[in-house]
């Protein structure tokens, strides 16, 4: 009966990581808990390691010993697999040099005014981004940001979409603003996107389009968090970013995603990574470096913003902060290097 006991509990030990391993497979990469489980793998990579020890060390125990060298070959394999595709992703990168045609896009969700405009300005003065999408930015922030990049010899063009505009002094996390160098030419934000009737669903994105019709469409995202209430929420914006990746658009998509790359298997479509967009992280090795939270590091925590793009670029480099950890803001800067793909 013991026997049989072990059986039992092997095979579902083996299922349950081969689900969290790899659960595109099964479907189950949007589903909770899955979805939450998987966002951490480098946690469970850790875990699975530390469990494989565990069993090896139960092995040592006679009438233990079939059913613990079992159990620690099952974790051993979660750990390996886990290891390997986050090695696939890239465990850290620098920027290289730019050039006269590259184009530096910066995202960082910076909790409403908690990091403060100065540190804003300054991080992307110091990084020459030309594009900075900032999640849970109030306008007034954007434009103390964009003044503050100004006197630092950078001028910045400020858009920004915000949600429930007849609340007085509402959380910043209705509201995403974008800054677009003058550089790049004159944009605007889209009335689907301005009025919402196309747009993420509970926090606002800005789709920014070039006035001359001429350069990237630019889209600033954030979507909401896959917690158990906000499932759907979360799905359908993700479906939503995924529709602004259509094949021969010119684009370039940035923000807080609330999901890695697991999570966006699905939307896929040719050889992208989220509709027909690539990520510039995974593709320059850094997609396995986490931005959230901050207090966890970041070959722990989840790589949840990205920085994605059409095949109209080429990504050549990126990095993620974690030098501005303590700044106030529970998620990381994500700088990428964009060369034109032509």
């Amino acid at each position: 009966m013991l026997r049989l006991l072990g059986i039992l509990v092997t095979v579902v030990f083996a299922i349950a990581t081969a689900i969290v391993s790899w659960p595109q497979f099964f479907r189950l990469e949007q589903t909770m808990p899955i979805a939450q489980i998987v966002s951490m793998r480098g946690v469970l990579v850790v875990a699975f390691a530390a469990l494989t020890l565990l069993f090896l060390l139960f092995a040592l125990s006679r009438p233990m010993r079939a059913f613990a060298m079992s159990m620690a070959l099952v974790a051993g394999v979660g750990a390996i697999a886990g290891g390997l595709t986050l090695a696939m992703r890239g465990y850290g990168e620098a920027l290289p040099p730019e050039t006269e045609s590259s184009v530096r896009v910066m995202t960082w969700n910076t909790a409403g005014d908690a990091t403060g405009a100065n540190q804003i300005a300054q991080s992307a003065v110091a990084m020459n981004a030309d594009i900075v999408a900032l999640p849970e930015t109030a306008q007034s922030v954007g434009e103390d940001v964009a003044i503050e990049m100004r006197e630092l010899g950078r001028p910045m063009w400020v858009h920004h979409v915000q949600y429930n505009k007849e609340i007085e002094r509402g959380p910043q996390s209705w509201v995403t603003t974008i800054l677009i160098s003058p550089e790049l030419g004159d944009y605007a934000v889209i009335d689907s996107s301005d009025d919402g009737s196309s747009n993420t669903g509970m926090l606002p994105s800005a789709v920014v389009m070039p006035v001359d019709g001429t350069g990237p469409t630019v889209v600033a995202v954030h979507a909401v968090a896959p917690r158990p209430a906000y499932m759907d929420h979360w799905q359908s914006d993700l479906r939503w970013i995924a529709d602004q990746c259509p094949k021969d658009l010119n684009v370039i998509i940035a923000g807080d995603f609330n999901a890695t790359l697991d999570h966006m298997a699905p939307l896929a479509a040719g050889s992208g990574d989220l509709g027909y967009c690539h990520d510039a992280a995974s593709g320059t090795g850094n997609g396995a470096v986490g931005t959230w939270p901050t207090d966890v590091p970041t070959l722990l925590s989840a790589p949840i913003d990205h920085v994605m793009h059409s095949d109209h670029w080429k990504a050549t480099g990126s990095v993620v902060l974690d030098t501005l950890d303590g700044s106030g803001s529970d998620h990381r800067p994500l700088i990428v290097q964009l060369e034109p793909a032509g």
